[in-house]
């Protein structure tokens, strides 16, 4: 029987992930930088248009090109954001320890399917700690909208968490997928 070569995504994809990322990354800096300054608490509405939009282009990027996009964090507000494999836990072991590492890729299998997986590190700005510094200082939303918070007590500097882009090798077939989901 002869196997064939696994169809591992070409060097173009990889980049090509890699600047998406890059571009999702300064969305969501700028977004945030729109806090400084602010005297008023921040609200439901504040998140709305700091933290949402990153989450709505990450799910928009996966659908265009056939990847799964997530935001990745020990210390997580949202549950949908911890750790979802061993390989995630380890990335982010590997970020606290390399606190100069920006990114890197792993060969996983995720829901059956073979595939690359790109981590890149999200640091804590100076914009963040207003809904991420010190816990007693959280707004009200936060603590009445996320009763099981962990994302506190965060420092300029620090791991927020990261970005994880599963690249499946068959890319193709996940695009179809995405449009037209197998019943």
């Amino acid at each position: 029987m002869v196997l064939a070569a696994p169809n591992i995504p070409n060097p173009s994809e990889l980049s090509h992930a890699v600047q998406e990322i890059e571009n999702l990354d300064a969305m969501r800096s700028g977004l945030a930088s729109s806090l400084e300054g602010r005297t008023e608490e921040p609200t439901m509405q504040t998140m709305k248009e700091v933290c949402r939009p990153v989450g709505m282009r990450a799910m928009q990027l996966g659908q265009e090109n056939g990847w799964q996009v997530k935001q990745i964090a020990k210390r997580y507000r949202n549950p949908a954001h911890k750790p979802d494999n061993l390989h995630a836990q380890i990335a982010l072991e590997k970020f606290e320890r390399e606190p100069d590492l920006i990114g890197f890729w792993d060969r996983e299998t995720i829901d059956g399917q073979l595939g690359t997986r790109y981590y890149r590190r999200i640091n804590v700005e100076a914009s963040c700690l207003v809904c991420h510094g010190a816990k007693e200082n959280c707004p009200q939303f936060v603590k009445d909208n996320y009763p099981q918070d962990l994302a506190y007590n965060f420092h300029v500097g620090d791991l927020r968490g990261m970005y994880a882009v599963f690249i499946p090798d068959d890319v193709k077939q996940a695009i179809q997928d995405a449009v037209n989901p197998p019943s």
